[in-house]
């Protein structure tokens, strides 16, 4: 993360030629989105002057109430290398979303806006005396051929499987590129691969703070759809776009640190050096599993990946060497040892969901008076029976959106974590996409019943 400066900014807008500034945010389902302004118009955005209508917005504000203000985090300035610089380059800041204060006076943050709920779930971590919490994502995608028009198709551009190798793998000068304009932008990548499904793929980039990584995010998905589209594919981050094969996941590794600069879930004295804290942390994930869901996997396609059979977690359980659960904790220790939240998908909105995992965590440090105490699972719970696993106590997630929401509003501690504005605006908008798909009349209806019936 830089440590910018107004007269950095400055200097450096003007030694690159920048011409074009984008004022980037995050609506309440996860889209990026921007107003762009003039480079002669960089010191309004260094006042934060910039206004937009927010009631334009999803989730945000109501039409007589509309005037919000772009507040930019200098440290997110960015040149925006993939763009045509034809007409000179173009430069961007992630920003806080404000509202007008009254009377003129200084401007309110937004409630509704979802990196200010990260910012205020971050605080309060901060105020049970933990430094920070580290989150490294895994972002899956798929990679589609364009049709004539331009527009996606469903056609894979190849038939790889796991760590498959060019020819097979044809969408490897494609995944190179897009690691080579990550790398150019100061992302950190780990690793780069052909995922288990025809098209699918996936780039692991370094931890880092949970607003940052939200905003790594963000940055990610955005040179994924631009270099892809340059290649003449389309990017997606849908999570189950074709049914029968596996979904795009995004796994969250999580850590907390101290004050002291440890890793608080590492204890070397116990037999799987997780200390109480770790443990604590995992039984108060487990114990919002099914309220988070609604918020790590927000879509109605969400529910299509997690299913039995595709890798998917269904099962709200924790191991230290079963990928079969919702948690699992990778082998390294010391300062890398981390819990990895596996039923995330891609499709969430970051900021939304790291708050939803932090909270459900810190909840179990707490140990707020619903907190459950969840053992290992070193069974496979794909093959494991229904009996078997109602007899372990084993449960599973929401089945479906609809379901979900209902967990969500039955569960006090998430809607804390995002708040009354997000809570409102993210059910009616749920409400309104669960109705429009219980009333559609799918291709898969019409092939089992036109004949049938």
């Amino acid at each position: 993360m830089s440590n910018y400066t107004k007269d950095d900014i400055r200097r450096i807008c003007k030694e690159e030629n920048i011409r074009y500034i984008r004022m980037m945010f995050t609506d309440m389902d996860g889209i990026l989105k921007n107003v762009e302004i003039p480079v002669e118009r960089l010191e309004d955005a260094l006042d934060n002057k910039i206004m937009f209508d927010g009631s334009s917005i999803e989730g945000f504000a109501r039409v007589y109430e509309a005037d919000m203000y772009l507040h930019p985090d200098l440290n997110t300035f960015l040149i925006l290398s993939w763009e045509d610089s034809s007409y000179g380059k173009a430069a961007r800041f992630i920003c806080d979303i404000y509202k007008p204060g009254e009377n003129g006076g200084e401007h309110i943050p937004f409630e509704g806006d979802p990196r200010g709920v990260l910012k205020r779930n971050v605080e309060y971590m901060k105020s049970l005396g933990y430094y920070a919490f580290n989150a490294g994502v895994e972002p899956e995608f798929f990679l589609f051929k364009l049709d004539a028009q331009g527009k996606p198709s469903l056609e894979f551009n190849d038939e790889g499987f796991y760590f498959d190798l060019a020819p097979i793998d044809s969408a490897v000068d494609c995944r190179r590129d897009i690691v080579l304009e990550l790398q150019k932008i100061g992302f950190q990548v780990e690793a780069s691969h052909h995922e288990a499904a025809p098209g699918q793929h996936e780039i692991d980039f370094k931890y880092d703070t949970a607003v940052e990584a939200c905003d790594n995010v963000q940055t990610f998905k955005l040179v994924v759809k631009n270099v892809a589209r340059r290649h003449g594919l389309h990017a997606t981050f849908m999570p189950k776009p074709v049914a029968g094969i596996n979904g795009s996941g995004m796994h969250v590794n999580c850590s907390l640190m101290t004050k002291d600069g440890k890793n608080a879930f590492y204890d070397p004295t116990t037999p799987n050096m997780l200390s109480q804290v770790a443990l604590d942390w995992i039984d108060g994930i487990l114990t919002h599993a099914k309220g988070f869901a609604f918020l790590t996997n927000p879509t109605v396609n969400s529910y299509k990946r997690i299913v039995p059979g595709f890798e998917a977690p269904c099962y709200i359980s924790w191991s230290d060497s079963n990928r079969s659960t919702m948690i699992r904790i990778p082998a390294a220790r010391g300062m890398a040892t981390r819990t990895e939240v596996r039923s995330v998908d891609v499709s969430a909105n970051p900021y939304l969901a790291i708050s939803a995992i932090l909270r459900a965590g810190l909840a179990g440090l707490t140990h707020e008076k619903d907190i459950k105490h969840f053992a290992p699972v070193y069974d496979d719970l794909y093959t494991m029976s229904d009996a078997d696993r109602k007899k372990k106590r084993i449960d599973s997630l929401p089945a479906n959106l609809h379901e979900a929401m209902q967990e969500f509003l039955k569960d006090d501690l998430m809607k804390e974590a995002v708040g009354i504005n997000v809570t409102e605006k993210l059910v009616e908008s749920k409400k309104k996409e669960w109705d429009n798909f219980r009333r559609a009349v799918t291709d898969w209806e019409i092939t089992h019943y036109i004949n049938k019936y």
